[in-house]
């Protein structure tokens, strides 16, 4: 691990080291400011913000709703079909707007499948991060294949823009359905691969269990969600507890941790939950495509005019890494007078002072790495 040293206090038994930005293990450009005694972590701060684009500001500047919709992608662009549903579902919201069949059961699948994609990047990551080299090149296979689902749709590989007010920017291509089968069929056996290579691997559970503890109640405390907060036995998922789109129609489970080999709320629950839940994305996109009408425009319900009438909305939807919100203010203007996001990524990354305190700095790692932060999420 690269570090600088910073201070190092007087009685010379702690020093202040930086940790990134932009090392492998941070995920991204955050900085950590962490002081230690010897191997020990006293204290890890995270230093935020060399990734703001200001998207809130600049979604209120653009003056049209419909043009914020790719920059919604660049919150989380691991899961930027998540963060375009959300957004686009708050100002049909504004608008009232009821959007066909076929266009919903669409944009369950590309969201499911985008979780999974998801979920891969971070199990794929998280085991990098520990020393394992194998699982990553795995995920990867797979994530690969998810994304030239969503190429073949959509047009573009992580930044899509598919998602509109209304419907999609266009229909999915005529053997959509079939690829999508086939990627089910062969990922169920990819994933009792990643439990031998990963789940059971004893070095794994050592470098897992037991650390970055997160209490039920702190996680509740903090405002945690996703994963992390379902790692620590909390069973609470907006697509079933506040339902959305059409996810009420789906028979799905909600992992949660429960300290099979260390205690509830560690590291390895947090990544057990991740696992598990990409069995559920693939039930849930399996009832989506028998249900789904084989007809429809996905433009027939797109409005010409985006003018929503004076008034204000909060829609919340679960993106991989949890409660992805929305608050827009309607002036009755072409474009929002205020938006806010609240990104899972921003509220799950403040929970590491706490998590962090008495845990070794190798350790340090895997706490990062299994809260599985995006840093556009956190700094928008």
């Amino acid at each position: 691990m690269k570090t600088e040293v910073l201070t190092q206090e007087a009685d010379k038994r702690t020093m202040t080291i930086n940790m990134g930005p932009q090392h492998p293990s941070t995920h991204g450009v955050l900085r950590l400011e962490v002081t230690v005694d010897g191997e020990v972590v006293k204290k890890a701060k995270p230093d935020i913000g060399y990734l703001h684009r200001c998207f809130e500001k600049y979604a209120e500047s653009l003056g049209d709703y419909a043009k914020v919709v790719p920059y919604t992608d660049r919150i989380d662009y691991v899961s930027a079909i998540n963060q375009e549903m959300g957004y686009v579902i708050a100002v049909e919201k504004l608008l009232e707007l009821e959007i066909p069949e076929r266009v919903e059961y669409m944009r369950v699948i590309l969201a499911e499948l985008q979780r999974i994609a998801s979920h891969l990047l971070g199990i794929g990551t998280f085991g990098l991060d520990l020393g394992a080299f194998t699982p990553f090149l795995y995920c990867f296979i797979e994530r690969e294949k998810i994304l030239r689902i969503l190429e073949k749709a959509s047009g573009a590989r992580l930044l899509y823009n598919y998602i509109c007010i209304g419907g999609l920017m266009r229909d999915i291509p005529d053997d959509f359905k079939t690829e999508t089968r086939e990627f089910i069929s062969s990922f169920r056996p990819k994933i009792d691969e990643l439990n031998e290579l990963l789940t059971t691997n004893s070095i794994f559970i050592d470098r897992t269990a037991n650390i970055g503890v997160l209490p039920e109640e702190v996680a509740l405390n903090y405002g945690a969600s996703g994963p992390m907060l379902r790692g620590s036995g909390v069973s609470w998922d907006i697509r079933k507890n506040d339902t959305y789109s059409i996810y009420d129609r789906f028979e799905f489970d909600i992992p949660v941790g429960s300290g099979e080999v260390g205690t509830t709320g560690d590291c390895w629950d947090r990544y057990i939950v991740r696992v598990r839940e990409m069995i559920e994305s693939l039930k849930i996109i399996e009832q989506a495509l028998d249900q789904m009408p084989d007809e429809g425009d996905v433009q027939e319900a797109v409005p010409r005019r985006v003018r929503p009438k004076e008034g204000e909305v909060y829609v919340r939807t679960e993106t991989p890494r949890g409660e992805l919100g929305y608050y827009i203010v309607s002036d009755n203007s072409s474009g929002p007078y205020r938006v806010k996001a609240r990104t899972p990524s921003f509220v799950n990354l403040s929970i590491l002072p706490a998590i962090s305190k008495g845990a070794l700095v190798s350790d340090l790692v895997a706490i990062v790495g299994s809260i599985d932060i995006v840093l556009g999420g956190v700094d928008r």
